[in-house]
């Protein structure tokens, strides 16, 4: 269990030019993740080092994202102004994370331009709409095809600040020996509000990027 990426809703501005500025601070360039078929968005990405990503996502007008919860999770986050939707981990095994919720994951997909496609399985995203401290998980089809497969950056995830209480995200991911923080720095405070992600802290060749 380990820290797959951090998802950003897009601003009034659209995806593209969301993309655009998120690009010029942390120095990455976006490449275009594709449509979800299935939730109803579509994303571009920011592959990272060590095994990470930058996601940001929008919502598209189709049946599907009024229906799939991801899709209204995205769709009311961008309402609200867009930014931080959340944090991902990433397991080996989705089942023992379903059978400890009491949730079944859905599946996902979707194709890259050049014909690729992506397939895994995600759970918990009604968690993260009811308490958005708290991450989603994904399992991954092929780890070969991995958004970060092939990053071409030093550019990294350092630290996340969470808006929230680290015991409910402790009783969330299970027990403690099974999840790596991989590097990444977590900082908790008193939410003044609604609980959630509130700032993301890239390392870049340029010094510490807090978005």
């Amino acid at each position: 269990m380990r820290v797959d990426h951090v998802s950003y809703a897009a601003e009034a501005g659209g995806l593209k030019a969301t993309a655009a500025r998120l690009s010029e601070l942390i120095g990455v360039a976006p490449v275009d993740g594709g449509v979800h078929p299935r939730f109803g968005t579509r994303n571009v990405i920011f592959p990272l080092a060590k095994d990470h990503y930058l996601e940001v996502v929008e919502v598209l007008d189709h049946p599907a994202s009024d229906k799939a919860p991801f899709g209204q999770a995205v769709r009311a986050a961008s309402e609200a102004g867009g930014g931080w939707l959340g944090w991902v981990v990433a397991v080996d095994d989705i089942s023992a994370v379903e059978q400890r919720l009491g949730r079944e994951a859905v599946l996902g997909n979707r194709h890259r331009p050049d014909g690729t496609e992506l397939k895994w399985r995600q759970v918990g995203i009604k968690g993260l709409m009811a308490d958005p401290q708290v991450p989603y998980f994904i399992e991954w089809d092929d780890m070969t095809v991995h958004p970060s497969a092939g990053a071409d950056t030093s550019v990294s995830i350092d630290h996340l600040e969470i808006a929230g209480d680290p015991k409910r995200v402790r009783e969330w991911l299970g027990p403690d020996d099974t999840f790596d923080k991989g590097g990444i720095n977590f900082t908790f405070v008193a939410p003044h509000g609604t609980p959630g992600l509130l700032s993301v802290t890239f390392d870049t060749p340029s010094g510490k990027v807090t978005i």
